[in-house]
């Protein structure tokens, strides 16, 4: 589904990335770990296609629907439409925009965009209930301006409503696991895990094992001055529970 190939990226004329290369296919989930600093949220925000970020050099290719395109030409609204989805480590607030209006809103560009029929608003706000019940979610919220007043759970909570209402190919999660207490965390992860499916994929960004324990990745991937240095299976991120990162600065010869 997404192939990165030598990416190089810089911001404000600081390189960030310095030759990141990974592969994630329909169906795998696979988490980013590495210290502060070391480019995780970059590469999320790379992909996505944040305007303050430039690719120098390597590419992004992404098939959706069976056809392989360079996620590079797209805007970021045209990346979503094609099913990328970021959740962010912080969720911005939108006040005087209702939650219900900028879901419908998403939801039906999105529909346009793929050539599928969009919702009427009775229909809609039952295809909503469903996704409300299934993050736990209360209807109240949608009267709400998005995210504005919000506690850090409610903002994870709002932003795994919208993966499950909009229903991307790529999911990446940017530390979802951020300034949850360890109730919202299971509860999110629940939610998320409801969603993984064999047509889709999941790249989750963490510091931590305990989002691990709940959402199971395929691959571990340990990311360090901008680039991969060590990929493995899901024991990889119980030993840097363990050891930390110094074992792999050593091993990298970084």
């Amino acid at each position: 589904m997404l192939t990165i190939k030598n990416l190089y990226a810089t911001i404000d004329g600081n390189e960030i990335l310095r030759g990141i290369n990974l592969a994630v296919q329909r169906g795998e989930v696979h988490a980013l770990m590495g210290p502060n600093g070391s480019g995780k949220s970059t590469l999320a925000k790379v992909i996505a296609g944040h305007p303050d970020y430039q690719v120098t050099s390597g590419d992004i290719r992404y098939s959706a629907n069976f056809r392989d395109i360079s996620l590079l030409e797209l805007a970021p609204y045209e990346r979503a439409q094609k099913g990328i989805f970021l959740a962010f480590q912080y969720p911005v607030a939108l006040p005087g925009v209702t939650n219900r209006t900028f879901l419908r809103s998403s939801f039906n560009a999105i529909c346009q965009a793929q050539g599928v029929e969009a919702l009427d608003e009775e229909a809609f706000d039952v295809f909503l209930q469903q996704k409300l019940d299934q993050v736990g979610m209360s209807a109240t919220f949608m009267d709400r301006a998005v995210n504005d007043g919000f506690s850090g759970g409610e903002k994870k909570r709002n932003e795994a409503l919208q993966m499950a209402l909009l229903n991307p190919h790529l999911s990446i999660l940017d530390e979802t696991d951020s300034g949850l207490d360890i109730d919202s965390l299971r509860s999110i992860a629940k939610s998320i895990n409801k969603m993984r499916s064999k047509s889709n994929a999941f790249i989750v960004i963490t510091h931590y094992q305990r989002l691990l324990d709940y959402i199971k990745p395929d691959f571990v991937h340990v990311i360090w001055n901008g680039r991969i240095v060590k990929s493995g299976g899901p024991e990889l991120a119980l030993k840097l529970e363990e050891k930390g990162y110094d074992w792999i600065k050593k091993e990298a010869q970084i």
